[in-house]
C-alpha cells in the first residue's frame, strides 16, 4: 500500500458508504476482515457480516458528508485522518468528529484489519 492507493481506498470508503452499494463496500474488505467500531468492541469477523452490519445501520442520503486522508502508510499498516459532518435539514452541522482509521491491508489492497477511533468536537 502507498498513500495513492490508500487514498483510492479511503475514497471508495466514503463511496461505498454514501450508495450503501453492498458489492462496492464488499470489494474494501478481506474475506476475514475484522473490523471494529470502537477499539475496545469485538470485531466483525468476515466480509459478509461486515457487509451486512453496514447496511443495517444506514445514515439518510445526503444527511453527513466526510474526507479522510492518509496520515501514514507503511507496508501494510496504513493511519487515515479526517472529518465526519452530520448535517441538519437546514445543511448546517449538527456534530463533527475528527476520525482516526488504523488498518492493515493484504496484497491485493483489501483491508483486513480495520479500527476506528473518533472524537466528538465539542462546542
Amino acid at each position: 500500500m502507498d498513500d495513492a492507493g490508500f487514498q483510492r481506498w479511503l475514497d471508495a470508503y466514503v463511496e461505498g458508504w454514501r450508495t450503501y452499494d453492498a458489492n462496492a463496500i464488499g470489494e474494501l474488505f478481506s474475506r476475514d476482515v475484522e473490523y471494529r467500531y470502537h477499539p475496545w468492541d469485538e470485531p466483525v469477523r468476515g466480509r459478509a457480516p461486515l457487509v451486512e452490519s453496514w447496511l443495517e445501520d444506514r445514515d439518510e442520503p445526503d444527511s453527513w458528508s466526510a474526507e479522510y486522508r492518509p496520515w501514514l502508510v507503511s507496508g501494510e499498516d496504513a493511519v487515515a485522518v479526517g472529518v465526519s459532518r452530520y448535517l441538519a435539514a437546514d445543511g448546517t452541522v449538527e456534530r463533527e468528529y475528527h476520525n482516526v482509521f488504523l488498518c492493515r491491508f493484504d496484497g491485493d489492497g483489501r483491508c483486513r484489519e480495520f479500527t476506528e477511533l473518533f472524537l466528538r468536537r465539542s462546542d
